[in-house]
């Protein structure tokens, strides 16, 4: 049964969604934009059920008590302090990571600053850092995809436009893939004063203070061919950027929200990757 849970760290107060038993082997699941923990429903179920101790938190910004209003507070450094602060109040030492969309990118960089305290990474959608850096410098194809993201630094421009006429250009966003009532749930959510800003922040932050390494834990990475946000470039050089186990697994005729449109496939590809015996 699935339960809600507030989470306190040094920079607030996390709302989250736990299940399965607290003794069970601990995974953390980072959501993407514009969603929230709601997402990961069909997996907190499913690894429940074989016996792992789920968290899905709402992310800074999407919880209110972790929303400061300053871009440069959603800075990359700041996102993998919070992943690492949140497994501390939960007395993880060690646990599973998965990651899509925002989360993803937040999962590859918590996954090179903490190493030692991930015992598998799963990132869907979004590939490595890297890849994606590499893919932007010299692929129109990728160029294209990512040119949204210069428009949404735009404030408050882009709250606006994606807000007005019953937030008609949010919804757009999940149109299709996402149930009616899942895309409603987010709608509502960021029309809260103040929250659509926060998640928009992420993308306003600046770039990463550091540069990102090869990742060393066992990885798996799902990338869909119908994302219209990531190409096959960048998906298919993020291995280059993996020197642990890795394993890449393409689903065809998937879009961009993969835990939602295609939750049985994603969730056994999770279990088998988290049951495997990695050297």
């Amino acid at each position: 049964m699935m339960a809600e849970l507030s989470i306190s760290t040094p920079a607030g107060v996390f709302d989250a969604t736990t299940a399965g038993p607290p003794e069970g082997r601990p995974v953390l699941l980072l959501h993407g934009f514009p969603e929230t923990r709601l997402a990961w429903r069909h997996q907190i179920k499913a690894l429940a059920a074989q016996g792992y101790r789920v968290v899905a938190p709402d992310q800074r910004g999407y919880s209110p008590g972790v929303r400061p209003e300053r871009p440069e507070d959603y800075r990359m450094s700041l996102l993998v302090e919070d992943v690492a602060a949140l497994a501390d109040a939960l007395g993880w030492t060690s646990f599973d990571l998965v990651g899509h969309d925002w989360g993803g990118a937040v999962a590859w960089w918590t996954a090179d600053a903490h190493p030692g305290r991930i015992r598998t990474l799963t990132v869907v959608s979004t590939p490595h850092p890297g890849a994606l850096a590499d893919a932007l410098r010299t692929d129109q194809d990728q160029q294209a995809r990512s040119f949204y993201m210069r428009d949404w630094r735009e404030t408050p421009a882009t709250e606006n436009a994606m807000l007005a006429d019953d937030a008609a250009v949010l919804r757009s966003l999940y149109a299709g893939p996402v149930p009616q009532a899942s895309a409603d749930a987010y709608v509502r959510h960021l029309s809260r004063p103040g929250a659509l800003t926060a998640a928009l922040n992420w993308y306003r932050s600046g770039r990463p203070e550091r540069a990102i390494g090869t990742i060393a834990v066992p990885t798996l990475y799902v990338w869909s061919t119908q994302d219209t946000a990531f190409g096959p470039t960048a998906a298919r050089e993020t291995g280059q950027w993996v020197k642990g186990p890795y394993r890449f697994e393409t689903l065809p005729d998937i879009s961009h929200w993969i835990p939602e449109e295609a939750p049985e496939l994603l969730n056994g590809l999770l279990l088998e990757h988290l049951g495997t015996e990695h050297e």
